[in-house]
């Protein structure tokens, strides 16, 4: 009972931070945002998450408390959705993502909170649950705005998403806490030796890449790609939405099916090359249709590559460190969602937008390379 409340809870922590993204960018157009612009509003939610997440996951740690950062997520993201349905604007867009942002950095003590419902073994088993968790509220969110934004317009998706974090906060009263670790704070010493662990820093590096393409894309300017195209408000939320499909049943099955399959490298490896190569093909895309297969399979290798680096960057952590080691992880590859927004962003600006999709495929391939040299992922 208390992984399934859990579980809900953090569904509807993910709808209420992706109930507005299928149409970010375009409302941020819409409202007179230049692509530099755009790309920074996006990227601001990475840049808090960065600065965040290693302080949060270190506090927790020291204090030995995951259950009130739970709460206090859901609160700010409440409020940040307020903001921008009372008073619509470019720059309270922005106040709005870098307050999604600090929420979204309260994820790390989500994953280890639900991680410690199993045994240290079974952490693939959890991350992956945990994720597909994640992917089901994000599509939810995105299939109901869809039909909100075209019934009542664009505002009333962050009056969905606070309706959304107020009923995750509701929920998060009730969910368990394991507090019987040993409460001993981490020493100067103990947290160098977390964040230089050779295989946490890898990983890192990895998600940095595997962020940049999917903040630059999916969850950045392919909206734009697709209104170009002709793209309503409920298309965008298809979009959107079948992006994430991928991660509700790819994510649960990764560490175990396809790890078996094929191993933990060539897994990484298969997911960074389906990713960045459909990336670099965005520009070439005619319609629609064709588009959502792009997204769709774009997000299999996403769900292949993400739950295994979250996964193998605390396996090797002590259980009362991994917070830590998990703040350490997400802050590294909030490097990725900061600056592939706003690279893209900026080459659109200047050169237009295929050149920067391209780019930022060739950016991803980099991914492979350094799998093959240092053998990330030997299980």
């Amino acid at each position: 009972m208390k992984k399934t409340l859990f579980m809900i809870t953090t569904a509807f922590f993910w709808f209420s931070l992706y109930a507005y993204i299928p149409e970010l960018s375009t409302y941020a157009e819409d409202l007179g945002a230049t692509y530099k612009m755009i790309g920074l509003i996006t990227g601001a939610y990475g840049f808090t998450q960065a600065l965040l997440r290693i302080p949060l996951g270190i506090f927790s740690d020291t204090i030995n408390r995951k259950k009130i950062f739970v709460q206090f997520g859901l609160i700010i993201t409440l409020i940040s959705c307020i903001i921008t349905f009372t008073y619509p604007a470019v720059y309270s867009l922005l106040v709005t993502r870098i307050l999604a942002g600090v929420a979204a950095s309260t994820w790390v003590l989500f994953t280890v909170l639900f991680a410690s419902y199993y045994k240290s073994e079974e952490s693939p088993k959890a991350i992956g649950i945990i994720n597909g968790c994640n992917a089901a509220g994000q599509l939810s969110a995105m299939l109901l705005g869809g039909v909100i934004s075209l019934n009542f317009g664009t505002r009333y998706l962050y009056l969905l998403g606070s309706i959304g974090a107020a009923t995750g906060l509701i929920l998060s009263l009730f969910i368990e806490e394991n507090r019987d670790l040993d409460r001993t704070p981490l020493k100067i010493k103990e947290l160098a030796s977390i964040a230089l662990e050779p295989t946490l820093v890898k990983v890192s590096v990895l998600a940095i890449l595997s962020q940049f393409i999917t903040y630059a894309t999916a969850l950045g300017f392919v909206p734009i790609v697709a209104r170009e195209l002709g793209a309503s408000s409920l298309q965008l939320s298809w979009i959107a939405a079948i992006n994430i499909v991928p991660g509700i049943w790819i994510s649960a099955i990764t560490g175990t099916v396809f790890v078996k399959w094929w191993g933990g490298n060539r897994t990484l490896i298969y997911g960074f090359a389906l990713s960045a190569i459909l990336c670099i093909l965005i520009p070439l895309v005619p319609n629609l249709w064709l588009l959502m297969v792009v997204q769709f399979l774009a997000g299999v290798g996403r769900s292949m590559v993400f739950p295994l680096l979250m996964a193998f960057g605390i396996k090797k952590v002590n259980q009362r460190k991994r917070a830590t080691a998990m703040g350490f992880f997400q802050a590294i590859y909030g490097i990725g969602m900061l600056f592939g927004p706003i690279i893209l962003g900026a080459i659109g600006e200047q050169f237009g937008l295929g050149i920067g999709f391209v780019i930022t495929g060739l950016i991803g391939l980099g991914a492979i390379i350094i799998i093959m040299k240092y053998k990330i992922a030997e299980v």
